[in-house]
């Protein structure tokens, strides 16, 4: 071959390489680049002052006497709203009995979103649960309710020939003539003395226990839970992983049975992991009795299962990259083959055996289905290992959030009020993941400089 068709096959070969990276940085950005921004919805964002008041009754936090003071100035832009509410109910009560129908299912929905958006009219008692008891919270939920009182959905079907057209339409044309139609032109003039938005940075959702099904609070049992079942999954599998690797490279020869073994692990890290799921809950649960029912333990088994033979693998891979003259060193001053394994040729394959430490982290931490039936709950406090009985701490099932995420994405019975939590989630979880890989890269990092001398 030509000197000249050899560099013009290497560049391209390079070329390739560096489009392939510049491709994946792209796609990477275009995943990433929402996630972190709509996750940093859930912390820094627009808070009203139902907000703020949340914070002091709920969790004691802030000044009393200026959330009150706020309090009080919100009351007074609000009381002209019930106050033309409670005059229209009087004018309603004098017309006939067809037109008091016709306005009747408007009003209550009208009194339904004001109530969404400012929280319970004052002398009415105080509803249970804490999301009835105020209003929107945050600045972009409260416009978009502002929005639905302000205007309705209509359906056009003048069009034979096609579906139904989405119309917008002002419900002060619903009301017009009576004493509620000025109420729109104050809600939309009047909304921020009303909800009185400001800046807000709530760093506590990383370190609150949520309150109400994630309706407010944060996120904390949910971080501390797959913190838990990453690093037992890892306590299980890793001695393990690498145990097997040791044996298969330095002892267990090339027999059938051997080969029947390698494929088989190779087999186990294609498996789905709904598989593993249902593995964790029969064998571990069910017939080993690790536990009555859902626990750490349990998760953190059924974990170490799923990422058992991607250590294998790469523990294997690098123990054979290890330089047989190493061994051979070692034999030769005469230390036994297992000594020889355990201070020549493991430190030697620490980096590689890292490597696939780091990949197994991320797919433990980021699996949902394993812990589904073993060890996620949906909502639960904080479970506290470090506590004088560890165990009966770890028999415990905990939130954890993967399976937060998707439950609060396509199971809450609110899935809309409460985008900001699963995004927060998400980002999160996210950047669990890549710090976990960034210490486990730092760490290889560090015994590959230390071999090196």
């Amino acid at each position: 071959m030509r000197r000249s068709t050899r560099k013009l096959i290497d560049r391209s070969f390079s070329g390739l390489g560096v489009m392939s990276i510049v491709l994946m940085a792209a796609a990477l950005l275009v995943i990433l680049a929402p996630i972190f921004v709509r996750g940093l919805g859930a912390i820094f964002f627009r808070g009203t002052v139902e907000f703020r008041r949340m914070q002091l009754e709920q969790f004691e936090r802030g000044s009393r006497a200026a959330v009150e003071e706020e309090t009080a100035a919100a009351a007074a832009a609000r009381a002209p709203v019930y106050r033309m509410l409670a005059e229209f109910e009087e004018e309603l009560s004098a017309m006939a009995a067809e037109e008091r129908r016709q306005y009747a299912g408007q009003l209550r929905e009208v009194r339904e979103l004001v109530t969404e958006l400012l929280g319970p009219a004052p002398g009415t008692p105080a509803p249970v649960l804490p999301r009835d008891q105020y209003g929107q919270t945050r600045w972009d939920r409260a416009r978009f309710k502002l929005d639905l009182l302000l205007q309705r959905t209509e359906y056009d079907y003048s069009d034979a020939a096609r579906m139904g057209r989405e119309v917008r339409v002002d419900r002060a044309r619903d009301f017009a003539g009576t004493r509620l139609e000025p109420l729109f032109d104050y809600l939309r003039a009047h909304a921020r003395e009303m909800l009185r938005p400001r800046l807000t940075a709530y760093l506590r959702f990383l370190t609150d226990a949520p309150l109400d099904s994630h309706f407010f609070g944060g996120i904390w049992p949910a971080i501390l839970g797959t913190l838990y079942l990453t690093l037992g999954a890892m306590l299980f599998a890793l001695p393990m992983g690498v145990i097997s690797a040791v044996y298969l490279v330095e002892y267990a020869g090339q027999g059938r049975l051997i080969s029947l073994l390698r494929t088989c692990v190779s087999t186990l890290a294609g498996v789905p992991s709904i598989v593993f799921a249902l593995f964790g809950l029969a064998f571990f649960i069910h017939s080993l009795h690790v536990t009555p029912g859902k626990s750490i333990i349990a998760g953190s088994m059924t974990l170490a299962a799923l990422i058992l033979p991607t250590i294998i693998r790469a523990s294997e891979e690098a123990i054979r990259a290890v330089p047989e003259t190493y061994k051979e060193a070692a034999l030769s001053l005469g230390a036994g083959k297992w000594r020889a394994v355990i201070t020549v040729i493991l430190p030697a394959s620490l980096p590689g055996i890292l490597t696939g430490t780091v990949i197994s982290m991320g797919r433990a931490a980021g699996e949902t289905a394993p812990i589904i039936f073993t060890a996620a709950v949906s909502v639960g406090k904080a479970v506290e290992l470090f506590q004088a009985r560890f165990w009966e701490a770890l028999a415990q099932p905990t939130p954890a959030l993967p399976w937060n995420i998707y439950n609060l994405a396509t199971e809450h019975e609110a899935v809309d009020e409460i985008r900001h939590v699963q995004f927060g989630m998400v980002f999160v979880l996210v950047l669990l993941v890549l710090l976990l890989n960034a210490a486990a890269i730092a760490l290889r990092a560090r015994v590959a400089r230390r071999l090196r001398g």
